[in-house]
């Protein structure tokens, strides 16, 4: 099998130039290409420290033939590699590539991964902070374009990003999976009328007694996954994510789902990153409370955020308090880590 980076054909990866931009990619080859039935991955670590993972090879297979079939990926394709083969999102990547035989360009993983894109690309993948930083500056924005389909992950889309991008002539996608999964498992179609997540291939979906989702995969090893994501099915194809089991707020006998609060008010807060978490309270047993990273807000912007937010939120879903810190802590790929408030 030939492997195609950056529009030169390499028989094998023993021929290709390592360089401080692709070492990482080589080194996921090499391990692809050895004898062994599994690579080497870690968990997110969304929910605490990276775990070690044997994923299949045979998984990952089956996982990038639904993705090439659904995006039409072939011989003919580009594809943008621009996320860290460390994790599963950038492993996927090449995996896509190998087995459609597509034109894999690598680029270094950074904030802003356009910047030395001038080309048209078939299909890449993103994290929204990548897609963000590309429409703020002034130099990549209109590189979006040259991007057919984009697929985003690792995080939230806010509703604020999802405006911005309908104003590009691509479709976008945000993504529903994990490491476990091999990738994504589920899709939303971003600027659509239906704002759930559509299965892949023969995959179905049902519930616990928790209203969280089971996944039923039947192209993978393991066919069945339970999740900690509350959501509202629509049939056994299709779900709307209505946050996690273990972020709900139980304030005044009131289920408060956090991520749906931060999505509503994204717009209000554009240029900072935030959540929501519940803290304790005597009366309501916890209250939602804001936590943005910034020093910088005056009573009178506070004043004004809580006038406008009366006009997005319910009752109940107002903060009862914002608090601000100076940095988040992130996990090892990158993501908010919600810490316990007091």
């Amino acid at each position: 099998m030939g492997i195609v980076l950056n529009d030169r054909c390499y028989p094998d990866v023993d021929e290709i130039s390592v360089t401080e931009d692709n070492i990482d990619v080589v080194s996921f080859l090499t391990e692809w290409f050895d004898d062994r039935e599994y690579v080497v991955g870690h968990t997110s670590g969304s929910t605490g420290t990276p775990k070690k993972i044997h994923l299949l090879k045979s998984d990952m297979e089956a996982s990038a033939r639904l993705t090439n079939e659904f995006f039409g990926i072939d011989t003919d394709s580009v594809l943008l590699l621009c996320l860290s083969p460390n994790y599963i999102a950038g492993k996927m990547m090449i995996v896509r590539a190998l087995l459609a035989g597509a034109n894999l360009l690598v680029v270094k993983p950074s904030s802003s991964p356009l910047k030395e894109i001038n080309r048209s690309v078939d299909f890449a993948a993103m994290v929204p902070m990548q897609v963000q930083e590309s429409l703020s500056d002034s130099v990549t924005r209109n590189k979006i374009s040259y991007i057919k389909q984009l697929i985003i992950g690792g995080a939230a889309v806010s509703s604020t990003l999802e405006s911005a991008l309908s104003a590009f002539p691509i479709r976008c996608f945000s993504t529903y999976g994990m490491t476990e999964t091999v990738s994504h498992i589920a899709l939303r179609e971003l600027n659509t009328a239906y704002s759930g997540y559509k299965a892949l291939g023969n995959i179905t979906f049902s519930q616990d007694d928790r209203g969280c989702l089971c996944i039923h995969a039947p192209h993978l090893s393991n066919t069945f996954f339970i999740t900690n994501d509350i959501v509202r099915l629509s049939g056994k194809t299709s779900f709307e994510w209505l946050g996690r089991f273990d972020n709900v707020i139980n304030s005044g006998g009131i289920k408060l789902f956090p991520e749906e609060i931060e999505k509503k008010i994204s717009e209000l807060i554009p240029d900072k990153r935030f959540y929501v978490t519940g803290v304790l309270d005597e009366r309501l047993g916890e209250k939602a409370v804001l936590i943005i990273e910034d020093q910088n807000w005056t009573q009178e912007k506070i004043a004004s955020f809580m006038k406008e937010v009366r006009f997005i939120l319910s009752p109940y879903q107002i903060p009862k308090e914002i608090r601000f810190v100076s940095n988040f802590r992130e996990t090892y790929s990158g993501k908010i880590i919600r810490e316990n408030q007091e």
